[in-house]
């Protein structure tokens, strides 16, 4: 409701602009406590996986088809990013994911493909060698798959495949995910929350806020200062990627 009401109040006030209205009627609404709170409880409920519990997963899917896409996710990339991202967006040689350049996801039955929201959301990310390591082993079990298939192989260039070389869609994603949970035997969380455990970590390892920010493909870094006076560059980002390797995936 939060999200829908403040597009409203965008969509109206360019109306107002336009002066195809008077005024905004958006302006003054609010949602109602009740499930406002209710909605926090619900937010409170689902917590990201600990340290231990991402080690212990990780640990248990190593050899996995899925190993790399878990460990993109847990790098803090949205499923439909993951499912979105082509071998041409990684940069073995620089060490880099070009994050957010494209998302696949599902919309309505439909399968919809489309850039980032913003231009934050278009992020470089800086690889951990655990990520480097098991997307170098993917790619080479593509290449076997490929030669294997002949003619039937569908070149498509995305990094999550099946065998035939097809993407995968999102709603896949994460049923194979919740398999691979119950197989490991960790507790159930949504796909998504693999990034809010990665920016946890990162938050609580003194990460800088304007470094998450972009880290995580967000416009707003935190306070008005930390916007205007800090500039996270890839140097900072290459720290962000170190306490990854160092702890989460270590």
């Amino acid at each position: 409701m939060r999200l829908t009401l403040g597009r409203l109040r965008t969509a109206l006030n360019v109306a107002v602009r336009r002066q195809l209205v008077v005024r905004n009627v958006a302006a003054f609404v609010t949602i109602p406590r009740s499930l406002a709170k209710a909605a926090a409880e619900a937010r409170a409920e689902r917590k990201p996986w600990t340290q231990d519990e991402v080690k212990a997963f990780l640990a248990g899917i190593t050899g996995e088809r899925l190993h790399a896409p878990c460990l993109l996710s847990l790098m803090g990339l949205r499923p439909a990013e993951v499912c979105g991202l082509r071998w041409s967006d990684v940069d073995f040689e620089a060490g880099t994911i070009a994050a957010g350049e494209n998302t696949r996801t599902l919309v309505d039955g439909e399968i919809e493909e489309k850039e980032a929201k913003s231009a934050a959301g278009k992020r470089g990310l800086p690889m951990p060698t655990t990520v480097t390591k098991a997307l170098k082993a993917l790619q080479t079990l593509q290449k076997k798959e490929r030669l294997k298939a002949g003619d039937a192989y569908v070149d498509s260039g995305y990094v999550l495949v099946n065998e035939l070389g097809q993407p995968q869609r999102s709603d896949w994603l994460r049923r194979r995910v919740y398999e691979l949970m119950a197989k490991v035997g960790v507790r159930k969380v949504r796909p998504y929350d693999a990034r809010h455990a990665c920016l946890t970590y990162l938050a609580g390892a003194g990460v800088p806020d304007v470094v998450l920010a972009a880290w995580a493909g967000h416009a707003d870094g935190g306070t008005l200062a930390k916007r205007v006076y800090v500039h996270p560059d890839s140097s900072h980002l290459k720290v962000a990627a170190e306490h990854l390797e160092s702890g989460l995936f270590g």
